[in-house]
This record gives structure tokens, sequence and C-alpha cells, in this order.
């Protein structure tokens, strides 16, 4: 086992549990679709952060980080997923608005997002994710220490990573079910899914407008 292993789960919790747009994406599908759809998309996101995981091990990551050009595509390109699944969001909210005058708020019927549908976004939401890249090359690395051979050393804490992310998804997509019934109100719904899509709109544009 790497030598360093107890501080580096500790940070690695840390960095896990943190809000960011993996959270917002996690807890917004699950809002709408249950615990099921939550760990789906956590699935999704734990298979992006294992991709790069991959990549970093390999070395093809390094690439990425050493081109400034292709770290701001991806950048990029992962902003622009974000500000779309914010917006989208905030759209379905209005095309529903339009029964509100013909339907009571209990009569509404739900438009949950299906599982591989949520998986493919976690997917995508991380694949697209250049944060994850520098995650993975500048973190890991200071973990590693003098005499350990540094591709086992690597590999095993990019597993360890990617297990504390499975586990935490896990059971955040238990705690969502009590919101799921706070949010089976039509109206209650429409609020929450706009303030989300806000807020992955938000997310978007910092990532694009993001420097480091």
């Amino acid at each position: 086992m790497p030598a360093q292993l107890l501080p580096f789960l500790v940070v690695v919790a840390v960095m896990t549990v943190t809000p960011g747009p993996d959270m917002v994406l996690v807890l917004r599908n699950g809002a709408r679709g249950g615990s099921s759809v939550a760990w789906w998309t956590g699935l999704g996101c734990c298979v992006g952060i294992a991709a790069h995981a991959l990549a970093a091990v390999v070395g093809l990551s390094a690439v990425l980080a050493a081109s400034a050009a292709a770290f701001t595509v991806v950048k990029l390109a992962g902003a622009a997923y974000l500000v779309y699944l914010g917006l989208a969001a905030i759209w379905k909210t209005l095309r529903r608005g339009g029964a509100d005058t013909q339907r009571p708020d209990d009569e509404q019927v739900a438009q949950p997002v299906g599982r591989w549908a949520a998986f493919r976004q976690g997917v995508v939401s991380n694949l697209l994710n250049p944060k994850i890249v520098l995650i993975f090359l500048t973190l890991i690395p200071q973990f590693v220490s003098a005499g350990e051979p540094k591709l086992t050393t690597t590999a095993a804490l990019a597993a360890i990573f990617l297990g504390v992310a499975v586990l935490w998804w896990r059971l955040f997509s238990l705690l969502v079910t009590p919101l799921g019934r706070v949010l089976s109100r039509e109206r209650v719904r429409k609020v929450f899914d706009r303030v989300t899509g806000t807020i992955l709109v938000g997310l978007g544009i910092r990532v694009a407008l993001d420097n480091h």
C-alpha cells in the first residue's frame, strides 16, 4: 500500500464531497428520477474519472496539460455542456408552465430523466472537465514517496480516488430520495429545476472564464 495512504484519503474525501458541477447534476437528476437515477448519474461521473485516471497513469494526460490549445478546447467544450444542461433544465420548466393553467399541481406528470441519459450526462460532464486531468497530474504525484514504484503507486492511488468517488455517489444517491418526496409537487420541482439549471449555467460560465 502507498506510504502516504491516510493523508491522501483525507484530501480526496474533502475534494469529493465539495459541491461542484457533478453534485448539482446528480442532485438535479435524482430529484427528478429518484435515487436510482442519481446513482446512475454518479456512476457516469465515476466512469469519466476512471478514463482520466487511466490516461494519467499511462501519461496521456500530460500531453493535454502541456498543450494550452488542447486544454482550452476541452475546457470550453465542458463549459458549453454545463450551460447546455442548465438551459435545457430551465427550458423544460418553461414548456411545462403552459400546463399549469390546465391542471392542478398534484396532477402534473413528471418527466424524469432515464438511467442511460443520466449515466451519459455524468460521463460527458467529467470527460470534458480538464480540471480532473490536473488533479491526477498534480495531486497524486505529491503522495508518491521516494523509493516507491511510480507506476504502481500512481495506479493504486488513482484506483483509491475512484473508489472513494463510487462510495460517495452511492451514499449521496440514497440521500436524494427524501428530497424527491419534497419535489413531488410540480410547482416545487419547477423552482428547483430553474435554480439548479441557473447554477449549472453559472458554473459553465465560470469554467469558460477561468484562466487556470
